[in-house]
């Protein structure tokens, strides 16, 4: 297993630093001075070179991206345009809503896509079978802005049940989980119930059944273990896009985490603060896509022997 772990490891490396290499490029190509930005509007041509020599934009492209990297790799992020404050503080501080929302959305995106695609695959061609994969359906097709927009007028505005945004406590994250895990959990749906058809095809289900045993420890013990190794694998890519996409869901519900910054940053075109928000979504997508990796190497040995 060290082996096999080593390996995805350092195949990580070259990734991560072609990652970097886009993201630097792509904030040098969008359209803007910095140092015009920071000067102000009142500044004069002389004030704003001065900036730009400062911030080291008069520099070579090569020299700017091996000088950023070489402040990044002592964790320094730079400073806001906008606010002057450092970088990795503004990251801190926003982090923890963005993870809350982001596990609380998949947990329960996990345990109901694993229960209607369980109930519907055991049910095939039977109305919870169809009403599982309606539901599924739904999920993926109404925009997430949308379904957002309805769970606030329903259940904040109609009702009063639950803020309407912000993170006074913990009923603030209800709404927003809910619209942020409702095309997750459709996915899910629809992954494990075919994953689980297909492994009720095996012959060892076949071979449970033909011995007596129950049909509850047949679907429980042996059919949804295995079907786990595949849904697993799509439960970890999702975290990665549930990162980056809790954005939208983080406007529409004016919670304070890194989505929000991050279009805070482009609206006041905070060069620094997006840079270091698109190689932190970037970086946290490939570790995930590896902890997923090495994960479904432990739960299939087959993959992570044919590996080694």
């Amino acid at each position: 297993m060290g082996r096999y772990a080593l390996q995805r490891l350092l195949g990580v490396i070259p990734l991560l630093f072609v990652v970097s290499v886009l993201v630097f490029m792509f904030i040098h190509l969008i359209p803007g001075d910095p140092a015009r930005l920071v000067a102000g509007k009142e500044a004069t041509l002389e004030e704003i070179n001065g900036i730009r020599t400062q911030l080291g934009l008069d520099l070579p492209l090569w020299q700017q991206y091996f000088h950023y990297m070489g402040k990044l790799l002592h964790g320094d992020l730079g400073s806001s345009l906008r606010s002057g404050l450092p970088v990795s503080d503004m990251l801190m501080s926003r982090l923890m809503p963005t993870l809350i929302l982001t596990f609380l959305s998949l947990g329960w995106a996990l345990i109901i896509g694993l229960l209607i695609g369980t109930v519907s695959a055991v049910n095939r061609n039977r109305w919870p079978d169809y009403v599982g994969m309606l539901t599924a359906i739904s999920g993926i097709s109404i925009p997430g802005f949308w379904l957002g927009l309805v769970l606030i007028q329903i259940f904040s505005v109609q009702l009063g049940w639950f803020p309407t945004g912000g993170v006074d406590s913990w009923k603030s994250y209800i709404l927003p989980s809910l619209t942020l895990g409702a095309g997750i959990m459709s996915m899910l749906a629809r992954f494990s119930r075919s994953s689980m058809l297909e492994t009720m095809r095996e012959d060892y289900i076949r071979t449970g059944r033909s011995k007596g045993l129950r049909e509850f420890i047949v679907v429980g013990r042996h059919a949804l273990r295995n079907s786990l190794i595949q849904v697993v694998t799509v439960a970890g890519l999702q975290f990665g896009f549930l990162l980056g996409g809790s954005v939208m869901v983080e406007t529409v519900f004016s919670i304070p985490g890194l989505g929000r910054l991050l279009v805070d940053s482009i609206s006041f075109r905070d060069y620094t603060v997006i840079q270091a928000l698109l190689l932190l979504f970037a970086t946290q997508f490939i570790l995930i896509n590896l902890i997923v990796d090495m994960l479904y190497g432990v739960l299939n040995p087959k993959i992570r022997y044919a590996s080694s």
